[in-house]
């Protein structure tokens, strides 16, 4: 039963959703690649520090429920989004380069922010997520695994946020120095194996061409649909790790959401729904994805983040100098072993 409390919660951030959702169609928002989830959750964070805390204790069952329940539902829906022939398409080389890069990436990222910058480890998982899978998406999709507190996210997305959108502009001027190595076909799937979002992703293929435009968004939702198997077996490393400390044989906690995604998108492979009501299932994820966004947002205080430190932004780029550089170079190497 929904109480009061909730109802107000989910009027805000449904408010804020709405305002970002008109903002990302702005002039400026499309001129500078915002994207309505990227504008929902620095709105959120806006009002979160100045009006927010004045009724946050009236609202926030609402949050609540958009950072946790809206957010996993917002996760299962992202699976219509992918189809099984979208991944055919682009062949084996784009599913090995996403898999070396996911793999590298993520273990890369832990080991540098862990062990040699010694940084909050949560920070560092909710980072690693967002580099190697699908950026805020990721993170977002972690965050319930790790059990991670809001402004621990919100540091995580604002690398994804810096240095995405430096990479949304540093392929397209990549590419002149570059297409000598790299065919079309092999660039779009660097753009789409090393850049942070989706929708810098498609930024930075767009401005090339419509080859590397259409191979980078494939080879990056290929990347999102290993998200699934990625937080099933972050779930059960946590878990191990905790029984060896506790040293008792505990369940397996299983992200179902996870598992939903992929039979989501499995499902979606087949097209036994109409393209209108597929259309209208990825709109309402996008709405979900942008409240959980604000309820995020909302909740994150900059005190929390100036904490932080100077750190988790090296660590975001050092991680983009490899996603750049060693990137390249597994894109080049399977590319001339495939071919």
């Amino acid at each position: 039963m929904l109480t009061k409390n909730t109802i107000l919660g989910l009027i805000i951030v449904g408010l804020i959703t709405t305002i970002s959702f008109v903002a990302s169609n702005s002039s400026l928002a499309i001129n500078l690649h915002l994207s309505a989830l990227t504008i929902a959750i620095l709105f959120g964070m806006l009002l979160g520090n100045t009006v927010y805390p004045k009724i946050e204790s009236q609202t926030i069952q609402g949050i609540n429920l958009s950072k946790t329940f809206l957010l996993r539902a917002g996760i299962v829906l992202y699976g219509f989004r992918i189809t099984l022939q979208d991944i055919s398409s682009v062949g084996i080389n784009a599913i090995l380069t996403d898999a070396i890069m996911l793999t590298a990436t993520f273990f890369i990222t832990c080991w540098v922010g862990i062990r040699w910058l010694k940084i909050d480890k949560q920070i560092v998982q909710l980072t690693a997520a967002g580099c190697s899978i699908c950026g805020a998406a990721a993170i977002m999709a972690t965050s319930p695994v790790l059990k991670s507190e809001s402004h621990k996210v919100s540091v995580a997305i604002a690398l994804i946020v810096i240095f995405g959108t430096i990479s949304m502009f540093l392929y397209p001027i990549m590419y002149p120095f570059l297409n000598h190595y790299l065919s079309d076909h092999q660039f779009g799937i660097y753009i789409g194996s090393s850049v942070h979002e989706v929708a810098q992703v498609y930024a930075a293929g767009s401005n090339i061409n419509s080859t590397v435009a259409d191979t980078s968004v494939i080879t990056k939702m290929i990347r999102v649909m290993m998200l699934a198997p990625f937080l099933i077996l972050l779930s059960y490393s946590l878990q191990k790790t905790q029984n060896q400390e506790s040293h008792q044989t505990q369940k397996i906690n299983i992200p179902w959401f996870a598992v939903w995604f992929i039979v989501v998108a499995i499902f979606n492979s087949f097209s036994l729904l109409p393209q209108m009501i597929v259309e209208f299932l990825v709109n309402v994820d996008t709405i979900f994805l942008m409240m959980a966004m604000a309820g995020l947002g909302l909740t994150t205080r900059f005190n929390a983040i100036k904490q932080a430190g100077f750190k988790p932004f090296l660590l975001g780029g050092i991680i983009c100098i490899w996603l750049v550089v060693g990137g390249f170079f597994i894109n080049l190497s399977l590319e001339n072993i495939i071919s």
